[in-house]
């Protein structure tokens, strides 16, 4: 079996390409749920949905994120009222927040609605959030004209305010008493190998390596961790990595996404534009593998996919 830790739009064009490359059913997904957020009274799951729809080969890839073919009229319609519009979901998409809200206001865990949409949509591989338990990614920028903190939920930064704010921390609110998810460090010691997925280090991957035990487990594995960097020529292909690598203290670089994660993973794969940075990589006591990073299509992602999967090997 192969572990996954995934978060955001990179990470879902990965596991494209990684479930063409290896059974689906070999597969465990642990999503991060860092960025969740309660809108309008439903509970929204961002990187759970990103995953789950591109996996079912429903996303829309042009625009990155939510259902292909979507429409708006229900948010049209919302905004003739005085509540917030920014955050774009299409109708398709509210059927799921409908459905996951209304299954965790009967009781259900998160863990057990999440099994129950990737079974609706047909997903063959295992997806588990990376807790039940409430967990806020929250960003505190600096305010504009007045160098005041503001603190903001991390769909407000970077949804509402196009990640255009300067970084000064971030928080995981509520990671202190969270606990992770059924299955989640069963997954993690049990596999035959982990890879993290092309993710935000500190917005995607960082709430899941902050959850009791899961850093640890990592640390303890026996077999290969392999992880995949977001950046290319220092900058992201996608998202505010470059925002928010600094405030964590890392440098946004190959080599500052081996920093992150040193303590645990055997190889990070890296660009080849970036080959200049395997002396700073190896330095760390990290093995820098060059290739194609950039993920243009399905072709592209299934090819990193078997890169890595020779990686794994013992």
């Amino acid at each position: 079996m192969i572990v996954a830790l995934a978060g955001g739009v990179g990470a879902a064009k990965f596991l494209q390409g990684l479930v063409r490359a290896i059974d689906p059913a070999e597969i465990t997904v642990i999503v991060n749920t860092g960025d969740d957020i309660t809108l309008y009274g439903l509970h929204i799951s961002p990187d759970l949905d990103s995953v789950t729809y591109t996996l079912a080969d429903a996303n829309d890839s042009d625009r990155g994120w939510g259902l292909a073919h979507e429409t708006f009229r229900c948010l049209e319609h919302l905004a003739r009222y005085p509540v917030p519009s920014w955050f774009q979901l299409g109708d398709g998409d509210l059927a799921t927040h409908l459905f996951r809200t209304s299954r965790l206001a009967e009781g259900a865990r998160l863990s057990e609605v999440t099994a129950e949409i990737a079974e609706a949509w047909g997903v063959g591989a295992r997806i588990l959030p990376m807790t039940d338990d409430k967990v806020t990614t929250r960003v505190v920028i600096e305010e504009a004209g007045t160098g005041r903190g503001m603190d903001l939920h991390f769909q407000e930064y970077f949804v509402e305010r196009q990640a255009q704010d300067p970084v000064r921390e971030i928080n995981y609110e509520g990671v202190e008493v969270a606990d992770p998810a059924p299955g989640v460090i069963d997954a993690i010691e049990s596999a035959d190998g982990i890879i993290l997925c092309p993710s935000n280090p500190v917005a995607s991957i960082g709430p899941i390596l902050a959850i009791d035990g899961i850093r640890e487990a990592l640390q303890q594995f026996s077999n290969k961790v392999v992880a995949i960097s977001p950046l290319i020529r220092d900058a992201p292909v996608k998202g505010p990595a470059d925002r928010m690598m600094p405030a964590a203290g890392l440098e946004v670089s190959a080599a500052g996404i081996a920093d992150a994660y040193r303590d645990f993973i055997h190889t990070l794969v890296i660009d080849f534009a970036d080959e200049s940075k395997v002396p700073e990589i190896e330095a760390l006591e990290v093995e820098a593998a060059p290739a194609q990073t950039l993920m243009r299509g399905v072709p592209q992602a299934k090819a990193l996919a078997k890169t890595v999967l020779r990686l794994l090997e013992p």
